[in-house]
């Protein structure tokens, strides 16, 4: 029997302990490790790669930082993602958890029950991959091959609607978005402003990489920064004169962007 790793992400240890006696009942799921916030949790995924993780995303400790942002992160750094199962108090979540591609969404207090239709939906999936795969690999041998070129990735495109008006945004002329009450103003590289009448919530949860969230009114192309000091709790945005704060509470998200620019091809003087 093929066993699967999973790590627990939750703000509450008793509760990390319930998921975690609820899992041992399943011998093809192996326990890596457990963590209560979002930046060791994150370091742990990164260092052990799971196959499964259970992730809190509505924690009662704030400071925790648990969200479904943890999920645009693991995009940053994996090319193939964790199954990530989501374990929750409340349902309200499950629509939003839904768009992030979450495996599963099982409410708290969990059940044998509960883990044992994920595990079964799992292996529903598994079967269902095979059986795809026998089917083309059947069929490829029955037909001749023929060679079509490779699909290229066309980049982001973002289009802001506004009573049959469309405007079109290439995703890599957006320097940072500027929360404005329910709506949110997008700036360009070209120092344009353009508003759409989305929250700046909105776009956290659609956008990933090179966009972080780095304060409560800012999401920030991590391309258009060209200083950041720490000092001060500002990034400066490359060819302007604009200085925007970051919080402490998305301070950790600020490390990542200086850490990931030290991975690149990066001097240090």
């Amino acid at each position: 029997m093929k066993r699967y790793s999973y790590i627990i992400i939750d703000d509450d240890d008793e509760s990390i302990l319930k998921t975690r006696t609820i899992a041992e009942g399943f011998s093809e799921l192996t326990f890596v490790a457990s963590a209560t916030n979002y930046q060791a949790g994150l370091n742990l995924v990164l260092e052990h790669r799971p196959f499964f993780i259970f992730l809190e995303i509505d924690p009662e400790d704030l400071s925790s930082n648990l969200s479904l942002a943890f999920i645009n992160e693991l995009h940053r750094f994996l090319a193939v993602i964790p199954k990530i199962v989501i374990t929750t108090t409340k349902k309200a979540l499950a629509f939003d958890a839904i768009d992030y591609g979450v495996f599963d969404y099982l409410l708290k207090p969990l059940t044998h029950i509960d883990l044992l239709k994920t595990v079964l939906k799992f292996d529903k999936t598994l079967l269902e991959t095979k059986t795809a795969e026998t089917v083309s690999e059947v069929a490829s041998q029955a037909i001749p091959t023929v060679q079509t070129s490779l699909a290229i990735e066309k980049p982001l495109v973002i289009c802001i609607k506004s009573y049959g008006d469309y405007r079109y945004i290439n995703a890599a002329d957006i320097a940072y978005f500027q929360a404005d009450n329910n709506s949110t103003d997008i700036y360009l590289n070209s120092g344009e402003m353009i508003t759409a009448f989305k929250t700046l919530k909105h776009f956290e949860s659609i956008l990933s990489y090179p966009f972080v969230r780095i304060h409560n009114s800012y999401i920030i192309n991590q391309n258009y920064i060209a200083r950041i000091h720490n000092g001060n709790s500002v990034c400066y945005i490359k060819n302007s004169p604009k200085k925007i704060p970051f919080s402490k509470t998305y301070k950790s998200n600020v490390d990542l962007i200086i850490a990931d620019f030290a991975r690149g091809n990066y001097i240090e003087i």
